[in-house]
């Protein structure tokens, strides 16, 4: 693993394409002030890859109310991954890159594997503005979080970064009394229209198309 990526240091804003071959940037697909999961898999053929997404596929509405964005990217071609993402039920987006610069980037080329050459499975917690929280390395399918701890880490996450999280604190009353809404999430950080925007998975309105199909930035 690149020794960039740790806890702490910003996670790279890649450009991929998605499953409607739409470009995405990673910090639009996070939305504003909110975590995100970003899941790198080996692909279609794996079936550890398979299971784990079963799993975040079912806890997904959690964290669609949780406010945490999910995103996976692969190195299978576009059609492969829509496969995936089909049969998965999946309604998050799942970006692809075939020429394999993620993988390249962050140095976790899985070189056991010579056949379908792909990166060493990976997930990884991002705070807002794309910081590093965890880091899981999945090549064994136990070093992959479970639900349990995935709920657990967001529940620090979130109580890290939300002011509002103890909503009995008198302070924080009398700055809503006053009208001061800046440590209420999401009123003091966007309007309840683009939360639901958001929490709808509308990427086209949300996230939009990124200028370049693919790099980092």
């Amino acid at each position: 693993m690149n020794p960039k990526i740790a806890p702490g240091k910003p996670f790279p804003d890649y450009v991929l394409p998605d499953h409607t071959k739409t470009p995405r940037r990673l910090s639009d697909l996070q939305t504003e002030q909110d975590p995100m999961l970003v899941v790198l898999i080996r692909g279609f053929f794996c079936p550890k890859d398979r299971e784990q997404l079963k799993e975040l596929t079912r806890f997904h509405a959690q964290l669609v109310v949780g406010s945490c964005q999910l995103v996976v990217i692969t190195t299978d071609d576009w059609h492969t991954t829509n496969n995936l993402r089909q049969q998965l039920g999946a309604h998050y987006p799942f970006l692809y890159d075939e020429k394999k610069q993620v993988r390249d980037d962050l140095d976790i080329r899985e070189y056991t594997d010579p056949e379908h050459d792909p990166m060493i499975p990976h997930t990884f917690l991002l705070a807002p503005k794309l910081e590093v929280r965890r880091v899981w390395n999945g090549y064994y399918y136990w070093g992959r979080p479970s639900v349990g701890e995935l709920h657990q880490e967001l529940r620090e996450l979130t109580h890290a970064i939300r002011p509002d999280w103890e909503l009995s604190d008198a302070g924080l009353k009398r700055q809503w009394d006053a009208g001061d809404k800046s440590k209420f999430y999401p009123y003091g950080v966007k309007s309840m229209e683009q939360t639901l925007v958001e929490m709808s998975g509308a990427v086209d309105q949300y996230a939009g198309a990124a200028e370049s199909s693919h790099g980092r930035t």
